[in-house]
């Protein structure tokens, strides 16, 4: 396996930014794909080790394209998140003034978080999608748009200047980031986990969404993400992509995941890892009997009655 971490390129993203904060990417050659799927495809590929690529936002929720490749596909593993703060700016070719700008881009998650500055600055710019922040840069350099929102940083790399600065709707947008490899053991717990999985029901009835989430609730298990995306098999045909705080070595974890495994079609596992906030799992209260230590306890007096050892 190659010693080289993709990314969603090309340099000068928000992604760059966020992979540049773990320690082991200064031993890695960085390399820069033109889109989420084809990061993850070099790993599958295994023309990559990791790839890393944004997965959800502050202001929207998940990032679908990311979510649906790893719902797809050959089974990749999480092995680590990042949390990276945002903020935009707008970038224009050198001389270009602010009633000039008819034209703007960016990638599909910025836009949200930009809108009601558009609305109030550029309430008449037309907006074209693109595979990146970076990318959108590249396209204004070329004289394609007229601006794009990415990271103020972008603008030496692209030969840009930086029109307006600190442009965001909401405060303290953030928006996270995953490192993704192939299946592998998960690494041990650290006391502040999160673990992904994807679950598919058997069929659609009543309740059939509460009946899951009943599994995380009588164990205690916080979730972090739930989010629905379409199968493809027809219209009202769903997967669940879940975060849930801890980590599978934990017994309620675990139990929790045995259960989705009896009750769902089918449940793929994403993987645990460290929480990129530290915060540490905690089990809510009044629950009682949801603690690993309860958990244990139980099945030993299972074990016990099994053996004649009442």
């Amino acid at each position: 396996m190659p010693a080289s971490y993709a990314y969603l390129g090309p340099e000068g993203t928000f992604t760059e930014v966020a992979l540049r904060t773990l320690p082991e990417a200064a031993t890695r050659e960085l390399i820069p794909y033109v889109s989420v799927q084809s990061a993850l495809d070099a790993v599958r590929a295994g023309e990559a080790e990791a790839a890393f690529v944004p997965i959800e936002n502050s202001v929207e929720g998940g990032i679908t394209t990311t979510l649906d490749e790893l719902v797809a596909g050959a089974p990749l593993t999480i092995y680590r998140e990042v949390l990276l703060s945002i903020t935009f700016a707008l970038l224009v070719r050198p001389g270009t003034r602010l009633s000039e700008v008819k034209t703007v881009t960016a990638h599909p998650a910025a836009q949200p978080q930009v809108r009601n500055w558009l609305k109030k600055h550029l309430p008449d710019v037309v907006w074209e999608s693109a595979a990146s922040n970076a990318d959108g840069a590249r396209l204004v350099q070329e004289g394609r748009y007229d601006a794009a929102f990415a990271g103020e940083f972008a603008a030496a790399r692209y030969g840009l200047e930086a029109l307006e600065t600190g442009i965001h709707d909401a405060e303290n947008a953030q928006t996270r980031f995953v490192l993704v490899g192939r299946p592998a053991r998960p690494a041990a717990p650290t006391g502040a986990d999160k673990t992904s999985i994807v679950v598919w029901q058997r069929d659609d009835h009543p309740g059939g969404l509460r009946d899951l989430l009943g599994e995380f609730a009588t164990r205690g298990v916080n979730l972090m993400l739930l989010q629905s995306r379409p199968t493809g098999a027809g219209i009202g045909n769903y997967c669940f992509c879940i975060d849930a705080e801890g980590h599978i070595s934990d017994r309620r974890v675990a139990e929790t995941l045995m259960g989705l495994k009896r009750v769902c079609l089918q449940v793929r596992f994403l993987g645990s890892y460290p929480r990129a906030d530290a915060e540490p799992s905690a089990v809510r209260e009044p629950l009682p009997g949801t603690s690993d230590d309860e958990f244990a306890s139980a099945a030993d007096w299972v074990a016990r009655c099994q053996d004649g050892r009442f």
